[in-house]
């Protein structure tokens, strides 16, 4: 049988879920099982549980050989390979999908929606991806699940803009619909190779009911930034002695090939990076697994970035189950930006881990390096465990953090917002020295304060609450507290000690359901989530706060997003 006389079998294109490719089965998973035939021909196995029907891959008629085409000349038509039939298959389920999706991409109205951060119109927003600069503009992708806010079969949504300001949707290249991603299509970077956009992300697969994962290493291009096609997987196998927790590919160039860094869990469950090389793109040696020299540091490193700082090379990860600085932080995922070598074999050293951002909410950050030599990044707003935001009740939840400008500076790390943001100052707001009291009658707003130790402030206050960010005199630790919010799960205080400095400088980067503290001129970052009421739009401060500078924010003038 072809693979499309098997589909027709199991109801039709449109009664397909997913189809599966492991080891020597194709497996098609079904919708409707009343369109299912009451016999199956002699190779089809039912599996009433999991609504999915097994067929031998030796059964399915293709060109043994592999190549696209039998090479028959007796006049009959040729037979596509198998992984031609398989990507003939995920192109009908991808349109399948995208047009389900449609009525998803109108975004849903609620209060807490951003006035100019990137949020998803519905569904559930996850890591940034393929973050990147390309044939005169930026590219930004992001996971989405676009039909609830669960953790579920992941697409890419992705956005462009000419000023990293103004965003505009453009499509849903990547949906989870081929054998090697149907489960989701996880996280990766992109390349700009020439004229062709390169995404290479993790394919994430499901089998048998204990739901056993594969995770391939995958490729899709295109060559006008828009359309991609699918390549499948680069990498098929795991590195030696990790387990299927294996993925989120960063590619860089290094001397004179291109290597891969994945984050990847040994076997013993012990997070490392796993490095490969390769010479065009699609065939991929595997190097090593670095790390060793940080011991047992965590569970799984996720989403490796590297680049270059002032001469100096960084790598960042997403360690799991790490010891945190502070028992207020008890959540296991958390950010880290490390010191790195990396010799001429590709193997790379890690030393000096620190805290890139000190917020609640920051994760899975990808940066790239702009037209005029910038390196700015971006980041997931959330965290994996937490969907229960006050925004669910309206069918979205998370967003993106605003961009950031890295550097490196005297052998430290200083984040700042990009420059581009002042765009969107509007109003100059005099806040009055008393009373200590006032309304801005909107969220939307950019601060500047001066704090003297013993002083707090409260932002997106009403009667019903606030956030508080208060700097203990004693401990010498600065508090972001948001107890008294509307947040439902996840931690409410963050601990920054600032004991080397007499007066701290806060500069505030506040939305409708965020805010963002740059702390004395960007040595250190703050970001979180905080829900409160629409009315929740006053501000106070004790005597100990100098305010230093206030404008609002307006909505960028392309804003697919509100």
């Amino acid at each position: 049988m072809l693979l499309l006389e098997m589909i027709e079998e199991c109801g039709g294109i449109g009664n397909v879920t997913r189809i599966l490719s492991p080891d020597t089965r194709i497996i098609i998973e079904v919708q409707d099982t009343s369109l299912l035939p009451l016999t199956f021909s002699a190779q089809g196995d039912y599996h009433a549980v999991l609504k999915q029907v097994t067929y031998p891959k030796a059964t399915v008629d293709c060109d043994n050989q592999g190549s696209d085409i039998n090479n028959s000349h007796s006049g009959e038509p040729a037979v596509l390979s198998l992984k031609a039939q398989l990507l003939k298959v995920g192109k009908l389920i991808a349109e399948k999908q995208v047009k389900q999706a449609q009525a998803f991409i109108q975004p849903a109205i609620c209060p807490h929606r951003p006035s100019w951060h990137i949020s998803p119109p519905q569904g559930l927003l996850n890591d940034p991806n393929g973050f990147i600069y390309h044939q005169g503009q930026y590219h930004l992708f992001y996971q989405i699940y676009p039909f609830a806010c669960v953790h579920k079969d992941k697409y890419w949504a992705h956005l462009t803009s000419k000023d990293l300001i103004n965003w505009q949707w453009q499509s849903l290249p990547l949906t989870p619909s081929d054998y090697f991603d149907s489960h989701g299509v996880f996280s990766g970077h992109a390349l700009s190779n020439g004229d062709e956009l390169m995404l290479f992300y993790t394919g994430n697969v499901r089998t048998e009911e204990q739901r056993d994962r594969h995770t391939t290493q995958c490729l899709a291009t295109s060559t006008d930034a828009v359309h991609f096609t699918k390549q499948g997987p680069v990498i098929d196998t795991l590195p030696p002695g990790v387990t299927p927790h294996c993925r989120d590919p960063k590619i860089i160039r290094h001397q004179d090939r291109w290597l891969m860094l994945l984050g990847a869990q040994r076997e013993d469950e012990i997070g490392r990076l796993a490095i490969y090389e390769s010479q065009d793109l699609k065939q991929w040696t595997f190097i090593e697994l670095c790390g060793d020299e940080l011991g047992d540091y965590g569970y799984m490193w996720e989403c490796p970035d590297f680049f270059t700082l002032n001469d100096q090379d960084f790598v960042v990860i997403c360690p799991q189950g790490i010891e945190a600085d502070a028992k207020s932080h008890t959540v296991p995922h958390h950010n880290r930006i490390l010191k790195a070598t990396l010799d001429e074999r590709g193997s790379i050293k890690l030393s000096a881990p620190q805290v890139l951002d000190h917020g609640f909410d920051f994760y899975a950050p990808q940066s790239l390096q702009t037209i005029d030599g910038r390196r700015i990044m971006s980041a997931w707003m959330g965290l994996p465990d937490e969907i229960n935001h006050p925004s669910s009740d309206n069918g979205w939840v998370h967003q993106l953090t605003a961009l950031r400008q890295l550097s490196y500076e005297n052998g430290q790390l200083i984040q700042q917002p990009i420059k581009e943001l002042q765009g969107l100052r509007g109003e100059v707001v005099e806040i009055p020295a008393s009373p200590r009291n006032f309304d801005l009658h909107s969220k939307a707003f950019e601060l500047k304060v001066t704090m003297q130790w013993g002083s707090s402030l409260k932002l997106h206050q009403s009667e019903e609450g606030y956030c508080e960010l208060r700097l203990d005199e004693e401990s010498k630790v600065l508090y972001l507290d948001r107890s008294n919010t509307l947040i439902r799960e996840g931690d409410t205080v963050r601990e920054l000690p600032l004991s080397d400095t007499s007066t701290v400088q806060v500069h505030i980067l506040s939305d409708n359901s965020s805010l963002e503290l740059y702390i004395n001129n960007g040595s250190a970052v703050m970001s979180a989530r905080i829900f409160t009421p629409a009315t929740a739009t006053r501000l106070s401060c004790s005597d100990k706060v100098d305010i230093d500078a206030c404008w609002m924010l307006n909505k960028p003038s392309a804003p697919f997003i509100n």
